[in-house]
């Protein structure tokens, strides 16, 4: 059972009335806590137990945490424990000082102050639940000791049993057979040559089967194997002789109807011709194991989840303050022009890097709409080459070596600058700093993976195009290497980056179909390598990713009528206002099935304007297939900021259906009307 104090909170916030408003918000959501008035007290709460620890940064700064310091060191390898520090607001990066004590203090939910009550609550749950986390890991640490332990003892037990009757071999089988069922396996063997298989009681058990002396063979064997898995079992089975191994994993369907888990291990004995004579192995039962991984799997994921989401809530708030500030100050003195328009301005900014923050999330999600081209990177390389060595500043040594045979491959364009232009950007950041000669180096060449190189890839073998950004810089840890794709994680100083760069690179290398890679070493850099498929199709021209400032607008003209289609009422609102403007004549629908209705009805329909996520069955793709085939002439924009389905979001970019990705703007939406119509009175 638990001790009680592992679940508490312990408080230190020697300044003002701190201590006493923390306290009262915990209690609210009844946290054990328990206040302490200085570190000495706080330290000694600590060695007697607690969940985690809510602190001040000043009062860390200016008490004596010596004895705080080898608390921390001195924890066991399986903890790791939480502190909320609550931060000062300030305007420059922290100190070395601060900096160096935040690094010190570990596992640090930092939080800068003002803070609401629900902030610093779902700081606090989550770093109770962390800390439980850790004890469920000792836990079972402890639980994978004592099996290891168990089984060391069989082990041994048997080595000391096989020594005892090395010249009673029918003895010896009996004691092999007894520790094999100790540790839930069963034994076979089948005889090449005759097709005989022998196999021990818990064999047959395994299936459902009672008793023994089953006949078994090759066919019988697969029966049992799920539809879904047997082609797997079948590939196993027929390079038994060429490989002398067998290693299958794979679900079964015993007697009663139950499905499980099983692994066979098998291993060839061959004559002194060197032709295979008999194969044996073992066979086991791993069910209870694959529940047990998935349930950590799914423990894995809630964690990232918590994580991403936490990330998404902080940058978006700071966003929303400006904005919802701006528009707050506007709506008290609206009279003020000047003011308003600056502080609109403000709000565009924000909203503008609320845009950025949410396809940076789409683009690791998978979920942004593409618009791929058949093309060589290499153009594109070059054509962004300016760019590229303006973020690098005239500082760092920018170079291109570009393979002129290289092949095409097909990507968004604007995709693939936005992941090249991070990985500069990242590498420069790397150099701030750095002694020596500071270099960035841009690569491209064709590549052949095998089997090997894609095992753990997700991609099938064959010609690859490599892309890799590589720096000069200090490298990354190994402990961090691995996590550096994930959303919101930076190796960077706090308030220096968002952490979504590099996820947003292994998202778009993905949707690609291709992967990313990172390789570092401490000392002497970084590369990462990004991986696309060649391309079978010719590369084309590309096409820009430039300004559109240059499209004129396009107002309507006389009696041209838009079918607008928006379950959104804030965003229908804003679309019929824009329209309107525009000089269109609107008809409002807030579903496919009320759009069809004016399709097939006779009143005068140039555009239909539709969102492409839409509740009610048909989402906007489906209904401009479907108002296509009523009205062969309509003109057809769609629009959207999320794609439910990967393949769908694909085949909409690729030019069959215009879209206008939200968030838009009026000027945006008549740049639209005017490609979708063809440049018409402009």
């Amino acid at each position: 059972m638990r001790d009680p104090t592992e679940e508490r909170a312990l408080i230190l916030a020697p300044r003002g009335r701190d201590a006493a408003v923390i306290e009262q918000v915990l209690n609210r959501s009844s946290i054990d806590n328990v206040v302490c008035t200085d570190v000495t007290e706080w330290v000694g709460c600590l060695r007697s137990g607690a969940g985690t620890a809510i602190v001040t940064e000043e009062a860390l700064a200016e008490g004596d945490i010596a004895d705080l310091s080898r608390w921390l060191d001195a924890q066991a390898p399986w903890s790791d424990f939480p502190l909320v520090v609550l931060a000062t607001r300030q305007a420059g990066p922290r100190t070395r000082r601060a900096a160096e004590l935040l690094r010190q203090l570990g596992n640090v939910v930092l939080l800068e102050r003002p803070i609401n009550a629900e902030t610093l609550t779902s700081a606090v749950v989550s770093s109770l639940r962390a800390r439980r986390r850790q004890y469920q890991a000792r836990a079972h640490v402890l639980e994978r000791e004592r099996a290891q332990h168990q089984l060391r003892l069989a082990n041994e037990e048997l080595e000391r049993r096989v020594a005892e009757r090395t010249r009673e071999v029918a003895a010896a089988h009996e004691a092999l057979a007894f520790a094999l069922d100790a540790a839930g396996m069963s034994s076979w063997d089948i005889d090449v040559v005759t097709g005989i298989h022998r196999g021990s009681p818990r064999f047959d058990a395994v299936f459902g089967y009672e008793g023994a002396g089953r006949d078994w063979d090759r066919e019988t064997f697969l029966a049992h194997v799920l539809e879904e898995d047997r082609g797997i079992a079948e590939e196993a089975f027929a390079g038994i002789v060429e490989s002398g191994r067998l290693d299958l994993e794979c679900r079964i369907r015993r007697t009663d109807g139950a499905v499980r888990w099983i692994a066979m291990r098998g291993q060839v004995k061959r004559d002194r011709a060197g032709q295979a004579s008999r194969v044996a192995g073992i066979l086991m039962d791993r069910s209870d194991q694959h529940v047990t991984e998935e349930a950590l799997r799914q423990a894995q994921k809630m964690e990232a989840i918590g994580q991403l989401t936490g990330g998404v809530a902080h940058d978006f708030n700071n966003l929303l303050t400006v904005i919802v500030g701006g528009l707050d100050m506007m709506l008290r003195r609206p009279e003020q022009t000047d003011r308003v328009k600056r502080l609109a301005e403000a709000a565009m900014g924000a909203a503008r890097r609320g845009e950025q923050l949410t396809q940076q999330l789409l683009a690791f999600s998978r979920r942004q709409m593409l618009r791929p081209q058949t093309l060589n990177p290499n153009r594109l390389l070059l054509d962004f080459r300016p760019l590229a060595e303006r973020a690098a500043t005239g500082a760092v040594a920018l170079t291109f070596d570009l393979d002129p045979a290289l092949d095409p491959i097909r990507i968004d364009p604007a995709q693939f600058e936005a992941a090249v232009l991070n990985l500069v950007v990242n590498a420069r950041d790397a150099l701030e700093g750095r002694d020596g000669p500071a270099h960035i180096a841009v690569t491209s060449r064709n590549v052949r993976l095998g089997t090997a190189a894609v095992a753990d890839k997700d991609v099938p073998p064959g010609p690859y195009v490599l892309v890799s950004v590589t720096d000069t810089g200090s490298g990354i840890p190994a402990d961090k290497l691995q996590r550096v794709f994930e959303p919101f994680f930076t190796t960077k100083e706090v308030g220096k980056g968002t952490g979504l760069g590099l996820s947003q690179v292994y998202g778009f290398t993905r949707s690609a179909k291709g992967f990313a890679q990172i390789e570092s070493a401490m000392g002497c850099g970084t590369t990462v390598s990004l991986y696309f498929p060649r391309s079978t199709d010719p590369a084309g021209e590309e096409v820009g990713t430039g300004p559109v400032g240059a499209i004129p607008l396009r107002r309507a003209g006389e009696g041209e009528t838009v079918l607008l289609v928006e379950d959104d009422e804030h965003v229908l609102g804003m679309a019929v206002e824009s329209l309107e403007e525009l000089s269109y004549r609107v008809i409002v629908t807030r579903n496919a099935n009320e759009a069809l209705a004016y399709l097939h009805g006779v009143e005068r329909i140039d555009i239909l304007f539709s969102d492409v996520v839409m509740p009610g069955g048909m989402n906007g793709s489906q209904l401009a297939v479907e108002a296509r085939r009523i009205r062969p002439d309509i003109k057809i924009l769609l629009t959207s900021g999320y794609v439910a389905n990967l393949d769908e979001g694909q085949v909409i970019g690729q030019g069959e259906l215009p879209v206008l990705n939200k968030p838009y703007c009026r000027d945006e939406l008549a740049r639209s009307l005017r490609l979708v119509l063809g440049g018409e009175r402009a």
